[in-house]
């Protein structure tokens, strides 16, 4: 069942209706949860956010009229958990601007893992009682997909802080609550570490909540960046004799991430590397080797490392023919799809994670378990050598047909452009990246060869199947050649043809 919404109310609207009579606002969420989950009309649409929300939670399968959220970690086992997550090194600053409000306020603060585990709990006695008769507390999972829409779910599913109210929950159960939460990112990755959520019963919610576990959130945030800094600069300092004892030779310090601490003679280094094994490959070509450190890598590149030690790739792919790939001069049988994925990456020379390539290749439908397994057969054919992972990428000499072509028309020189330009790119595919980049190149050397006005490049283009037909073209064509030239009689009978075409 899906929801349908196109209008929301702004967070400004709820908050004001909610203050002037919190009573009248919940009966009304619960008319718009009963109307639009029986699909009769609803005498207002829920919020964009509940909207959205709810039709994730409903193709999960969630029941609104009966479901717990299930019990993942026991007391014993949640302790280990929570030892071992990141958010325990800023519980006491949580602790000291939520739990004290939150007791006042008769609310519970609640902080969670990336999956919705509720990791700690801690608030007004009474509320905790409420809410361990539907089991919000330690160890339960609180994600959208086994629960529905919450603040802390729909935080992790949305990366935004939002504030549910009432009805707005998708599980009957839970009308009588209200809850706010915000995410907490990881300063080193920027992946979600989990959500920081004050909930309560509904008498006693203010909008106001919304904004101060949005600020304890940043807070958060801000003291992990900062236990970020002191490691750096306490790995920097233990592992710079490393460094050192390189005399000279390139290299550089890397936390176990892979972020660049410290250079030494290595030249422009990127923020980050990729670490995927004992070799890394960097953006220019250079091949570094890593040594394990405590709390870090040394990255060694050496003198010898050079570009051209890579592999070569051709790529020809713009003609009415099957796409070529050559690794090393060998040519190599190659599907469609590989062929599509080989296009986005040599068009994204810095890599891709897998949910990006997925929509590219795939549109909104891309499913990155898909992509992972295509590129483990590419990996197989072309060698891990040629396309590396974490992100996806190609680390060889690239010579594509349409790579050289964009360089052409970037340049103006339209003899290069059709040099390389025999056709479409990969005239059968539907993925929507090469899709837009073949309408994109078809467009552009359309108009540098009309532009041009030269017979030679018109009749080079209109040889083409994108040109053959192009009424423009063959007429530019048929002014251009002069009346001695015997393609002209050739040009000048093909535009009758089409002429006389319905």
């Amino acid at each position: 069942m899906a929801i349908t919404t196109v209008i929301s109310v702004g967070e400004h609207a709820v908050s004001s209706e909610l203050l002037h009579d919190p009573d009248a606002y919940a009966k009304l969420l619960r008319r718009v949860h009963e109307a639009v989950l029986s699909g009769a009309p609803a005498p207002r649409p829920p919020r964009s956010v509940i909207s959205e929300s709810w039709d994730r939670s409903l193709a999960a399968h969630v029941d609104p009229d009966s479901k717990l959220p299930p019990l993942v970690y026991d007391a014993d086992e949640l302790d280990d958990v929570r030892q071992a997550h990141p958010l325990a090194s800023v519980l006491p600053l949580l602790r000291q601007n939520l739990v004290s409000i939150a007791d006042d306020a008769e609310h519970i603060m609640i902080v969670t893992d990336a999956d919705g585990h509720i990791l700690w709990r801690e608030g007004a006695s009474g509320v905790c009682h409420d809410a361990d008769r539907v089991l919000l507390t330690e160890g339960v999972r609180w994600s959208e997909d086994v629960i529905g829409t919450n603040a802390m779910g729909t935080v992790l599913a949305t990366g935004e802080a939002v504030q549910v109210y009432s009805a707005e929950h998708l599980v009957r159960m839970y009308h009588t609550w209200t809850c706010a939460a915000a995410p907490v990112r990881d300063p080193e990755t920027g992946a979600l570490l989990g959500a920081i959520d004050v909930s309560g019963p509904l008498r006693t919610v203010h909008p106001a909540m919304l904004a101060l576990v949005s600020a304890s959130a940043s807070l958060a945030e801000g003291q992990l960046k900062a236990q970020l800094a002191v490691r750096d600069e306490r790995v920097r300092r233990s592992h710079m004799p490393h460094l050192h004892a390189l005399r000279g030779e390139p290299g550089a310090l890397l936390s176990t991430s892979g972020r660049v601490l410290a250079t030494e003679s290595c030249g422009p280094l990127p923020d980050a590397v990729t670490i995927t094994g004992s070799d890394v490959a960097l953006p220019d070509g250079r091949v570094g080797t890593l040594e394990p450190l405590p709390e870090g890598y040394l990255l060694r590149l050496g003198r010898t490392s050079r570009a051209a030690s890579r592999p070569r790739l051709g790529l020809t792919f713009l003609s009415d023919s099957a796409p070529v790939v050559t690794v090393d001069g060998r040519e190599i049988p190659i599907t469609l799809r590989h062929a599509e994925i080989l296009t986005v990456l040599a068009m994204h020379p810095h890599g891709m994670s897998a949910d990006r390539l997925a929509m590219e290749l795939y549109g909104d439908d891309g499913n990155p378990v898909t992509v992972r397994a295509e590129i483990h057969r590419l990996r197989s054919q072309l060698g891990s050598e040629v396309v590396r992972t974490r992100p996806y990428r190609l680390a060889a000499d690239i010579d594509a047909d349409f790579l050289r072509v964009n360089a052409a028309l970037r340049d103006g020189d339209v003899d290069a452009v059709l040099a390389a330009f025999d056709g479409p790119l990969l005239a059968d595919s539907e993925a929507p990246a090469v899709r837009d980049e073949r309408e994109s190149l078809i467009a552009l050397v359309r108009r540098a060869v009309l532009d041009s006005g030269d017979a030679g490049a018109l009749w080079r283009y209109w040889e083409t199947s994108c040109g053959a037909d192009d009424v423009e073209v063959v007429e530019r064509l048929c002014r251009a050649l002069p009346s001695s030239d015997p393609r002209r009689r050739i040009v000048v009978t093909h535009h009758a043809r089409l002429a006389a075409m319905p």
